[in-house]
């Protein structure tokens, strides 16, 4: 059975830096994508960033393009999502999923349940 844990949130402050780890267990194939999400209190889940394993295809969403940057691990199955200078906005819970396909990172509620991670916290202060 395929299964994700993040790991890697904490509080920082303004301007600093954290990066998530999406750790991978149950694959037995190469490809595979995987998006990032946050949830942030009282808003909807939204696509962050996602990566196609076998083509390099990668998504960025405008709030954090420039910022962010995904990328995949070839001694660990594990995808990171490095995330520079942060924003008390960028507060939220940060989930990774599998993608059925690299449109579903524009459409989180299209994502089977059985195919997220249980998240890690996010908090970014002024």
């Amino acid at each position: 059975e395929m299964q994700l844990v993040e790991s890697g949130g904490d509080l920082v402050q303004a301007g600093g830096s954290l990066r998530l780890t999406c750790s991978l267990s149950g694959f037995t194939t190469d490809d595979y994508a995987i998006g990032w999400f946050r949830q942030a209190p009282g808003k909807k889940r939204e696509g962050v960033s996602g990566i196609e394993k076998w083509s390099g295809v990668i998504y960025y969403s405008d709030d954090v393009k420039g910022r962010f940057t995904i990328s995949t691990a070839n001694a660990k199955d594990a995808v990171y999502l490095q995330m520079n200078s942060l924003k008390p906005e960028d507060t939220g819970v940060y989930y990774c999923a599998i993608l059925h396909n690299m449109a579903a990172v524009y459409a989180p509620s299209t994502i089977s349940p059985d195919r997220w991670g249980q998240g890690t916290q996010v908090t970014v202060s002024s």
